[in-house]
């Protein structure tokens, strides 16, 4: 994500009236600025970076290297490039004068080593020194540790506890105190939860305490701690494609996810906005991060909606509604689908199957309202200049590294590998790019022969090969500084039970009812969205929410389908809401304005939970709750087709405008067709099309009559 987060709308004119530096204040919100290094701490940061990339990539298209070196080597080099890159406090931290005011007192050889401007100072290098002696331990005495796990010896604790702080720095530096508080609540929560049994309510979370060796060496050592699950699926998943998504960046394969929505819609109603749904859906689907997809396709759309007469506000909140759809997306979604295959021990590419309807059928939500949303102010498309079939026969080939990942899925090979062939093809797609092309089409033009010509394309994709490399090991550094905290808060909830009994009170909550739990469950990823990244949301949420779900009756898949779909809800949720904030940097707009625009417009993620839990046939889950096993795929067709038609018919009503504006009465009538479309029966289907299109009927014929009553001239008597 860290590319789009530089770039900051790299593209974008100044005509298009985009606020650079507002963006970039709200985007390091999601992502604090890093040091710009002197020459000699750059050259350590590439080549760490070249070589940690290149390490999981080889092992990835070859075979993983043994557990330890696999999960270690990533926690520690990303330990180090975090201590290299982010400095110790940000620049509008409270302790940055004091800082300031100590650096600037000292004489100048010493403030060279203490507080050096542009590389890391004695405080970083001593940290560094640590994490080469923490995550090195860990890694040399691997096999001892296992052997004696429940009996770890006076050098494990302090191992232990010293990894503790370290990973507690980490997650500070990169995602500020909130995450690092809650850190530090779990481990305390573990050691004194004794505490809790003489307090009214709370009594209920009590246990009876770990002492502090247990709980250092439990949650840096065992296997649900740091080097735990989320350690697992980021070596052997998430960075993987997060390397991918560098590399289609610079093989030039992004123009397409822009190009062919343009030639797709752009001549339509709202034709702009169109565009931006449908690259957001492509780009989405190899991103998954609602925040890089505003960025990276919204400084075109944006400015390109503003232009054909779409508000500030709402060209803004269009983009982010659009972009938190790429967590759905497959066949890449978001960094949470690869923790829910871990979790429930799903392969990745059933994942990928079960998603692929509800990821249509959000981004169908968002074309319709948009479309609604055009129509009310009476805004047309824009002429391209071009068809999608011209897009298609010119830039096919751009698709490749996309097709690669999705056929190698669905064949049955393991995400890994088809990201690693996924790469390969973007490294032959580079040589397509315009320079390389034109020298391999005309080798004489700049001397030399084929071969020379040859040559010459080969040093510029190898540089872009490396660019790649770095830019991607940055890209990873904000979800791998949460590896730490992660693992404090899955290690907790294991050591102690919690998990069942946040699943008990749930239950109690809701009264035993299904939707009363889902909101619940809405309401806590909402809240807890706004202190932690979406995955660490979808994680902690899903570890003591599923159970509950489960006990309802709801299939645990589904369960951890409605967790992840809520999780996205901070991104464009007010107050917190990181992706429409950075819409509204780029809109020029009101940053609260274009937030609760954005939720307007992103409803059907509140809707489909909902679906999941009492329709589970929309993700191929039968009747034992398991995907694809005993599945009815006539109950399946039906839920399919009743939640088209609902969300259609749901999107349109919701905005309030059919043929004209909606009256509250005619609003009501139609909701109620809309509560009757999603209900899977075909009876019901039928009965909620008669109704809602009865209303747009009348609608129709109202807007008819006014018109003749008023071109019709009076009749004097």
């Amino acid at each position: 994500m860290a590319s789009e987060l530089q770039g900051l709308g790299a593209g974008a004119s100044e005509g298009d009236g985009i606020d650079q530096e507002k963006l970039k204040e709200y985007l390091e919100q999601e992502e604090p600025p890093t040091r710009v290094l002197n020459p000699f701490w750059a050259a350590v940061v590439a080549a760490m970076s070249i070589g940690m990339a290149g390490f999981y990539i080889y092992t990835a298209g070859t075979l993983p290297a043994p557990v330890e070196w696999q999960r270690g080597i990533y926690v520690m080099l990303t330990f180090l490039l975090v201590l290299m890159l982010y400095p110790s406090f940000g620049k509008k931290s409270r302790f940055k004068p004091l800082v300031a005011r100590f650096s600037d007192s000292l004489p100048a050889p010493l403030r060279a080593v203490l507080a050096p401007k542009n590389g890391p100072g004695l405080l970083d290098l001593i940290l560094m020194a640590t994490t080469v002696v923490v995550v090195g331990y860990f890694i040399l005495n691997f096999p001892s540790l296992q052997n004696r796990a429940g009996a770890y010896n006076q050098t494990d604790f302090l191992i232990s506890a010293v990894g503790l702080v370290l990973s507690l720095e980490i997650a500070r530096r990169v995602l500020g105190w909130p995450m690092t508080i809650i850190g530090v609540f779990f481990i305390l929560y573990l050691r004194f939860g004794f505490v809790l049994y003489d307090l009214p309510i709370l009594d209920t979370f009590a246990h009876r305490g770990q002492p502090w060796q247990r709980v250092a060496t439990v949650l840096f050592l065992d296997q649900e701690g740091v080097f735990g699950v989320m350690a697992n699926v980021l070596v052997s998943y998430v960075i993987l494609f997060i390397f991918f998504g560098a590399f289609l960046s610079k093989s030039g394969a992004s123009r397409f996810f822009i190009d062919l929505p343009l030639a797709l819609a752009g001549r339509s109603t709202g034709g702009p906005a169109k565009v931006a749904v449908i690259s957001s859906a492509l780009f989405g689907s190899i991103s998954g991060s609602a925040i890089a997809n505003t960025v990276s396709t919204g400084t075109f759309t944006i400015p390109l909606m503003k232009r054909a007469g779409f508000r500030p506000h709402v060209a803004g909140a269009i983009e982010p509604s659009a972009s938190i759809g790429g967590a759905f997306m497959p066949p890449v979604m978001g960094a949470g689908a690869f923790l829910m295959a871990e979790l429930t021990n799903t392969p990745y590419a059933t994942i990928v199957l079960i998603s692929i309807v509800p990821a249509i059928l959000y981004f169908t939500s968002v074309l319709t309202m948009v479309h609604f949303e055009a129509k009310k102010y009476g805004l047309r498309g824009i002429e391209t200049g071009t068809t999608a079939l011209e897009i298609i026969r010119k830039e096919w080939y751009l698709s490749l590294p996309l097709l690669v990942v999705v056929g190698m899925l669905t064949a049955g090979f393991s995400p890994g590998y088809a990201a690693f062939w996924s790469i390969i093809a973007c490294f032959f797609l580079m040589y397509t790019m315009p320079d390389n092309a034109a020298d391999l089409r005309n080798p004489t033009a700049l001397g030399g022969g084929l071969i020379n010509a040859i040559g010459r394309s080969t040093m510029r994709v190898l540089r872009s090969s490396i660019e790649a490399l770095q830019q991607g090991v940055r890209d990873t550094l904000v979800i791998g500084a949460t590896v730490g905290v992660i693992g404090m808060i899955v290690g907790t909830i294991y050591a102690t039970g919690i998990g069942q009994r946040f699943a008990n009170i749930i239950v109690s909550l809701s009264g035993g009812h299904v939707l009363a739990a889902v909101l619940l469950i809405g309401l806590a990823s909402l809240v807890l969205g706004m202190g932690v990244p979406v995955t660490a949301a979808y994680l902690i949420t899903a570890v003591i929410a599923v159970p509950a779900l489960n006990e309802l009756g709801v299939a645990v898949l589904a369960g951890h389908m409605i967790v992840y779909w809520f999780s996205q809800d901070s991104n464009i949720t007010p107050p917190v809401c990181v992706a429409a904030y950075a819409g509204a940097a780029i809109a020029g707009a009101d940053p609260w304005k274009t937030g609760w625009t954005a939720f307007k417009f992103a409803k059907l993620l509140y809707i489909m939970p909902i679906l999941f839990a009492y329709t589970p046939e929309i993700l191929l889950i039968g009747e034992t709750g398991l995907p694809l096993v005993d599945v009815e795929w006539a109950k399946v067709a039906m839920s399919w087709f009743s939640a088209t038609l609902g969300t259609i018919a749901f999107s349109a009503v919701s905005m309030f405008y059919l043929v004209r504006r909606t009256t509250w009465w005619e609003w009501t009538i139609a909701a109620f067709g809309t509560f009757l479309c999603f209900y899977p029966n075909l009876l019901t289907d039928l009965l909620g099309i008669a109704i809602v299109a009865a209303v747009w009927g009348w609608q129709y014929y109202d807007v008819k009559r006014n018109a003749t009553r008023a071109t019709t001239p009076a009749v004097s008597s």
